[in-house]
């Protein structure tokens, strides 16, 4: 009976450092939850400049900006997406701010059959003015897929990758903007579709917990049931 416990409060031990664990995790979930959403529905700012960069942070994610600028004469990046409108591409179109520093903006998302710049209007030159969310640069590429810039198949939104490839001189934003989409402009409309952006968080930290917790509670009661058995049996005996 001895190893018998042992490996018990072994195995309680551990079950309820994960159940420990998750109602840590739980809580740095709910505080990421509220920091999005407040970020995501708050007044916009300026979009941060070059001074602001090396401070930027998770804190930053999905935090509503603004920016103006004229749209630079530079083929669109377009990164494999799967939204509510099914599989496509967002287009990622560079933006020369009013303050000198381009950002990479995300302009929305075009199926895959309607991929072809000539599906689109061209942008090129002109000015725009736009509200979108800052998103935190996807380096590397997906999972078990990575970026190729030779071939321009791109699975994630690499800030520094896309900008290298598409020789973008100057200093160039470490983040890149979701747009939103402009009031009034209808989803089925004009290609890209902006606004499509997806927050949501899974939160079943709570239901591990419990689930640990209750695991330890049985490995414990299981336990005391074979050691009140052993008394027994040597009363008996």
């Amino acid at each position: 009976m001895i190893v018998i416990n042992i490996l018990a409060i072994l195995l309680c031990g551990g079950l309820l450092a994960l159940g420990t664990w998750q109602v840590h995790r739980r809580a740095w979930k709910l505080d990421l939850i509220a920091r999005v959403e407040a970020n995501a529905h708050g007044d916009p700012v300026p979009a941060p400049g070059p001074g602001a960069w090396a401070a930027l942070s998770e804190r930053d994610a999905y935090r509503r900006v603004r920016l103006a600028g004229t749209w630079l004469d530079a083929p669109d990046t377009l990164v494999q997406a799967v939204t509510d409108l099914g599989g496509g591409f967002w287009v990622l179109t560079p933006l020369r701010t009013d303050a000198g520093f381009v950002v990479l903006v995300n302009c929305g998302f075009v199926p895959g059959d309607r991929r072809a710049a000539t599906a689109r209007a061209s942008v090129a030159g002109t000015r725009a003015a736009l509200t979108g969310l800052l998103r935190l640069d996807e380096p590397g590429g997906a999972f078990l897929r990575t970026n190729d810039p030779g071939a321009d198949t791109w699975y994630s939104r690499d800030v520094a990758a896309i900008a290298r490839a598409r020789g973008l001189t100057g200093a160039v934003a470490p983040y890149f903007v979701d747009a939103e989409r402009p009031p009034g402009r209808d989803p089925d409309g004009d290609l890209p579709v902006a606004g499509l952006t997806v927050i949501r968080f899974h939160n079943n930290h709570l239901i591990y917990a419990i689930t640990w917790f209750t695991l330890a509670l049985m490995v414990a009661g299981g336990a005391l049931y074979l050691d009140r058995d052993a008394w027994r049996r040597g009363r008996a005996g």
